[in-house]
This record gives structure tokens, sequence and C-alpha cells, in this order.
């Protein structure tokens, strides 16, 4: 799997990326780049090859000179983001997918997450997109530093979250509306698909059911738009409830 772009493979690099060796363009990258030095402290092996060469072998079409051949991504498991989430003495944190299936969303989410301070992601195997070289461009680079697990069932991983005291909130419509629900304790949350939504069985399984409020003719948002409203309206809270 590629990693493409300056800042995504800085964050790769940075991040102890499994990297087999980088690729830069050789008649556009200074040799007094930042990503040669850092590769050169970890001792990761640079390829200065034609823009040609690099055009080719990229997925995403937006590599900037710089293209990272690494191992696949390295999943977490759900007990890795609860230990993480509990070795920050934080409030755990923790979203949930339900079938996300456009790249360019996937990686948004991801991007939010990190920022806000998400302890990690659980993404179902089947029917969702995995993380890939668009998602991880998308993400600028905040897959190096989220834990995302990927798991067979949603419905056994929101067991296991209620089972470490996880409170489990669908954000769908119908529900509370999100400004008014305390939503300051240990909490995972739950974004259904772009275009169906939550499955109705996964949405039954929920604690409860958080809404965000639209003014407008049009009844639903983007799902990385409303992941990044309800994921920045609980940060919000828990700010204020220092």
């Amino acid at each position: 799997m590629n990693i493409e772009g300056k800042n995504q493979v800085i964050e790769a690099i940075k991040n102890n990326v499994t990297i087999n060796k980088i690729l830069l363009d050789k008649n556009y990258i200074s040799r007094k780049d930042d990503v040669i030095s850092l590769a050169k402290k970890h001792n990761i092996k640079l390829d200065f090859l034609p823009k040609k060469v690099l055009d080719s072998k990229s997925v995403t079409g937006h590599h900037q000179g710089y293209i990272a051949e690494t191992v696949e991504f390295e999943y977490s498991s759900v007990s890795d983001i609860l230990e993480y989430a509990n070795s920050t003495n934080q409030v755990p944190f923790v979203v949930l997918l339900d079938g996300i299936e456009d790249p360019h969303n996937f990686g948004a989410i991801i991007r939010t997450c990190e920022c806000a301070g998400v302890h990690g992601i659980i993404i179902p195997k089947m029917r969702a997109c995995q993380v890939n070289e668009t998602v991880i461009r998308t993400s600028a680079g905040a897959t190096a530093n989220m834990k995302i697990a990927r798991v067979s069932n949603l419905k056994d991983a929101i067991d296991d979250l209620k089972k470490a005291n996880l409170w489990i909130y669908a954000c769908e419509v119908g529900g509370e509306e999100i400004y008014s629900k305390d939503l300051t304790g240990p909490i995972g949350l739950v974004i259904g698909s772009e275009g169906k939504g939550m499955k109705q069985s996964l949405r039954t399984y929920c604690d409860g059911i958080v809404t965000l409020p639209l003014n407008g003719s049009i009844n639903s948002l983007n799902a990385s738009v409303s992941a990044g409203i309800a994921i920045y309206e609980i940060l919000r809270q828990r700010k204020n409830n220092k």
C-alpha cells in the first residue's frame, strides 16, 4: 500500500509506520527536503525517480512528488482502543462507523476524530470502506495517529464497549436533540452509512439516539459532516464540564 503526499509521508515516518522505501521526484524535490532528512534519520531507503514513474505508481493522482511504499495498514483491536483510552486517564470516546463506503468520507471522519482526540474508530470488515491510499490522503495523515479496529460484527463490538461501561448513542434522525443531551460520560458514537443510514437492528441495539437539528428542506447531512458536528459537540460538552 502507498502513502502519497508530503504531509502524509512525514506523519507516517514520525509514527513509525513500516516503510519499505520512499519514492521522490528527482527533478522536483530538493536534497535538503524535510522528508529526506527525516527518512535518513530513520534509515529509510530513498529512490529518486522521474515524475512519470511516480505518476504510474500513484493511486490518488496527487502524490506531490512523494510516495512511501508501506506494508498494509495495521488495524488495532477493540481491546487496544479501550486500553489506550484508559492509559490517557481520559473519559473513553469511541466512534463506530456502520457501513461508510466513500473513502473521502471515511478519511474526513478519521481526520476529525484525530483532531478531536477520539480514542479509536471501529469499522465492519464487510460492506464498508477499508483503509486505503485515498483514505490515508483524505485524512491528511491522521491514519498514522488513529487506532482503527476492523470487526466482523458491530454488535459484538458494542457489547465489548458496554462491558467497559461506555454508553452507545446512534447519531440519527428521530432522537433527542444532541445539544440537550448530556454526553460527557464514556461514549461510543455510531454513524450510519451515506445512503441508507444505520441498520435498524443496530440502531435498536444502542442505548439512545441523538439527532442534529435540520431547519432546511433537505432532511440529511453528509456522513462526514454529521460526524464532525456530533464529535465536536461531545468535545465541547466535555471541555465545559471540567
